[in-house]
């Protein structure tokens, strides 16, 4: 009898034990099976820290004259502004008077007259430096981007079947900052149906002929697949059937959000991790004929193209950022615009494209932009036109720092954002 007692009590304390502990796997059964939503993704932040050139790496060793004169270039456009208009998207990079005397300085100087350590006096002499950060975090993420060369013709004729676009007319851009400081740097883009706003066409769409009729073929070229790296690149030169070069660059993209078509190949298992680069995808492509409109629609972003005209004064120099001035090879640097300004010198740290075990440290200037280039530590290389520039640009995916340099004037710590309405 005693033994049946307590045996039946150990059953009563088990069961209420399991009981307890149903209860509480219960309770905490979202968060074991994921249910309850993540915390949400911190917002992108840019941090300014102070810093000191013997703080640089590769300082002393670079040759700075190229990155003076795509300084000049930004500076001419800078200094058509007026004084009191800031130069970036908030007050910590300062205004266009706080940035007048550097831009006269470096616009009058005779680059080609100049040896390596007055460029780098130049920039010791006017400048601080200050590493850049998302949230106190410098690590981020560099690539390379190049012009590329395509085979073309202005009618639609034998090869050339492919259409590079003009920016359709009916494609409507809203700034939602203008209706929400939340939303500063946020933007859609639509087209009207009836009274409506909706998202314009994807790529999809538009490659199976939604903007078909509407004389917005600017020119045809002969491969598909140029064309799409054509829009990734964002500018590029269209060798004609004459051999005259018709330089075009970027207009517009429809508002989708970019995707990166390596990742998809990855997750087919046509590519890992190891193989992929912008060559190893064109291959793909090409040989895969039947999948790789199929592979290339997965990214819904599309580009819409301008002509460009080349500078007469400045004839070797690479298409237009946009800043609206001529590219430097190797020193002009795509940055996201939500927190950098363009014109902006940027002291770039990180690993050489072609050899992870070299460094490649070097001064760089913002002077472009791109939908993929998002947070305030990314950046996007120029290496300009030709073969050897796609081969950089395509195997440039390293991990690294920049410092943002900033006039003696300028103190980012001064400023103090505006309170909210």
């Amino acid at each position: 009898m005693k033994r049946r007692l307590v045996l039946s009590r150990s059953l009563s304390i088990i069961s209420v034990l399991v009981g307890a502990g149903a209860a509480l796997i219960w309770m905490f059964w979202p968060q074991i099976t994921g249910q309850f939503e993540a915390p949400p993704k911190p917002e992108d932040e840019l941090s300014l820290r102070p810093a000191t050139f013997t703080m640089l790496d590769g300082w002393q060793s670079d040759d700075m004259r190229p990155a003076i004169r795509a300084f000049a270039r930004s500076c001419k456009a800078m200094l058509r502004r007026d004084d009191d208009k800031m130069v970036g998207p908030d007050g910590r990079m300062g205004t266009i008077g706080q940035w007048r005397n550097v831009c006269e300085m470096a616009v009058s100087l005779d680059v080609d007259a100049l040896r390596k350590e007055d460029a780098r006096a130049f920039f010791e002499s006017d400048f601080k430096p200050y590493l850049s950060g998302n949230a106190n975090n410098p690590e981020g993420l560099f690539t390379g981007y190049y012009e590329p060369e395509l085979r073309g013709s202005l009618t639609r004729e034998g090869p050339y079947q492919t259409p590079i676009y003009l920016k359709p007319d009916d494609m409507i851009s809203v700034d939602l900052g203008d209706f929400s400081e939340e939303l500063k740097g946020k933007k859609l883009v639509g087209r009207l149906t009836g009274s409506n706003l909706k998202p314009y066409f994807d790529r999809a769409a538009i490659e199976q002929g939604a903007l078909s009729g509407r004389d917005l073929e600017m020119v045809w070229v002969d491969d598909a697949v140029d064309a799409f790296f054509l829009q990734i690149q964002g500018s590029g030169r269209v060798v004609l059937p004459d051999n005259s070069v018709l330089r075009i660059g970027y207009a517009a993209t429809n508002g989708h959000p970019y995707f990166a078509i390596g990742r998809e190949l990855i997750e087919r298992g046509a590519l890992t991790r190891e193989t992929v680069s912008l060559q190893t995808i064109r291959k793909w492509l090409h040989d895969n004929p039947g999948e790789a409109d199929g592979v290339m629609n997965t990214n819904a972003s599309f580009v819409f193209f301008r002509p460009l005209q080349t500078d007469p004064n400045d004839p070797t120099a690479g298409p237009l950022g946009s800043q609206g001035v001529a590219l430097e090879p190797g020193r002009s640097l795509a940055v996201d615009r939500r927190f950098h300004a363009m014109g902006v010198p940027v002291w770039v740290e990180t690993r050489d494209p072609m050899n992870a075990d070299r460094s490649f440290n070097r001064m760089m200037i913002a002077q472009d932009t791109g939908g993929a280039i998002r947070g305030p530590v990314r950046g996007d290389i120029f290496f300009g036109p030709g073969e050897d520039a796609a081969l950089f640009a395509g195997h440039m995916n390293r991990k690294g720092q920049k410092y943002v340099l900033l006039p003696n004037s300028i103190d980012p710590a001064s400023w103090e954002p505006k309170a909210t309405q």
